[in-house]
């Protein structure tokens, strides 16, 4: 049988999952997972690429031990986070995080060449401080001698792809995120990039998920024992966690829940009207040119922050559960860009409710208690808003990724809501990357007949 890779890098951890069909089912295997988190290198929240790469190959070499060689592997990683190359391919400055703090107020200098609400009719994209668009010009600001020696800009995924193979290939699904393409085209807004006096140059041609890169250096052959193709899957993981979401149905909600937790729907067409800037809806680009309608909402991040802080040893299940018995009944608006990176979450959100006049949570549980309820609150608004904007009526809400586990949020997502909560698949963003490969072997034929399958495969709970 084939056997593929999907390696799935996430802002707190990354695994390597083989995957093959079975009965009819896809199946799947963890066999390797290693830490990730961002530097603080002068101040600045920075990712190491380098130890990146050196954990991507240290798992391909598990694929050698266990005999189970991939035809294909693919990769994907968070969105809006970039290398610059020199003439020499190396990487110039540092490699930011998103959290980072340099794009503050660096909004305010991308309006002075473009009005927000143009941006938004242009790319459709959600405003957020930390896309792309931001980040580079906050490089134009105070690091102009960095982005003048620059060649070539690689989102995360695509720089990685490069070592393994050498090639240099842009992919859509996080090009989109840049909020540098454009809505219509699906292709880079040539005439946006050069009002904002960004390089055309170092923009590469967008190729679509399913492409393939190509095959492994002769280094590589040599270094993990084994030769594949490398396989574009929508390498924005969300984009994959999306294509994982178990229905054929016109009409889906999802909320693929995480460290982030992105709410929302697919689009045919994106809707780059003023009613939905407002709201703070975005269309990032997904798979067979699907938009994915959606908010970003701050999510688990809130609970992994509280946990590291509180109560580090504690399984998330225990913390989940322990909440649920509590009885504190103060929300937060949790969206608001105070929980982004804040230097106590915990702190934080004793602070807000404090601010607000309700009942301050004391420890872990409380803690987790108003952030659960502060999540399902703002999905309810999040419901309310999409349903008005598209004037659908969604009978139901697909909850997909780690969150997923999460029984109490999902009751109380399913309460707040009014709609039944189907939650599951759990590994939705390794299973999305898996099927973009699959179904560019021709295993599969198209993303109708893997939803059908993944509804077979995985388990799917389900909360009225």
């Amino acid at each position: 049988m084939d056997y593929y890779l999907a390696i799935d890098i996430g802002a707190s951890s990354g695994r390597h999952i083989i995957s093959w069909i079975e009965n009819g089912k896809i199946q799947l295997q963890e066999i390797y997972r290693f830490y990730n988190g961002v530097d603080c290198i002068d101040s600045h929240l920075c990712w190491d690429v380098n130890r990146l790469y050196t954990e991507i190959l240290e798992g391909m070499k598990k694929c050698k031990e266990l005999n189970k060689i991939p035809v294909s592997m693919g990769i994907d990683t968070w969105a809006v986070d970039y290398v610059l190359l020199d003439e020499k391919d190396e990487i110039l400055g540092r490699t930011y995080a998103y959290r980072d703090h340099r794009t503050d107020f660096i909004d305010e200098e991308v309006y002075k060449y473009i009005s927000l609400e143009e941006l938004y009719s242009r790319t459709g994209i959600q405003k957020q401080p930390f896309n792309t668009i931001y980040q580079l010009m906050a490089l134009k600001l105070q690091e102009p001698e960095v982005l003048a020696r620059a060649k070539t800009m690689l989102m995360i995924p695509d720089y990685f792809n490069f070592l393994l193979t050498g090639a240099k290939k842009q992919e859509y699904t996080n090009a989109t995120t840049t909020q540098l393409i454009s809505a219509k085209t699906n292709d880079w807004d040539a005439g946006l990039i050069e009002l904002l006096g960004l390089p055309k140059d170092i923009f590469l041609p967008i190729c679509m998920p399913g492409t393939t890169v190509g095959s492994l250096t002769e280094a590589l052959v040599a270094k993990v024992g084994f030769d594949c193709e490398v396989v574009l899957p929508a390498t924005h993981d969300t984009g994959s966690a999306v294509m994982a979401v178990p229905s054929n149905e016109e009409d889906t909600l999802y909320i693929s829940s995480g460290t982030w937790s992105l709410m929302g729907c697919e689009l045919k067409k994106a809707n780059c009207s003023m009613e939905s800037m407002e709201h703070n809806f975005t269309n990032e680009g997904g798979y067979d040119l699907r938009f994915r309608f959606l908010k970003n909402i701050m999510g688990l991040w809130m609970i992994q922050e509280a946990r590291k802080e509180l109560s580090p040893e504690e399984s998330f299940g225990i913390i989940c559960e322990e909440a649920s018995r509590q009885t504190i009944t103060s929300i937060v608006d949790a969206n608001h860009n105070r929980f982004l990176s804040p230097d106590s979450m915990s702190a934080e959100v004793r602070k807000a409710c404090m601010e607000s006049g309700q009942q301050v949570p004391e420890g872990m549980y409380e803690t987790a208690a108003v952030i659960y309820n502060s999540l399902a609150k703002c999905y309810a608004n999040t419901v309310a808003e999409i349903e008005k904007i598209t004037g659908v009526d969604f009978p139901a809400i697909h909850i997909v990724g780690g969150g997923a586990n999460a029984d109490y949020l999902n009751r109380l997502t399913a309460k707040a809501c009014g709609k039944k909560v189907y939650a599951g698949p759990t590994e939705a963003t390794a299973i999305g990357n898996l099927t973009a490969q699959i179904i560019a072997k021709g295993e599969i034929k198209e993303l109708q007949e893997a939803r059908i399958i993944i509804s077979n495969s995985f388990e799917i709970k389900i909360y009225d």
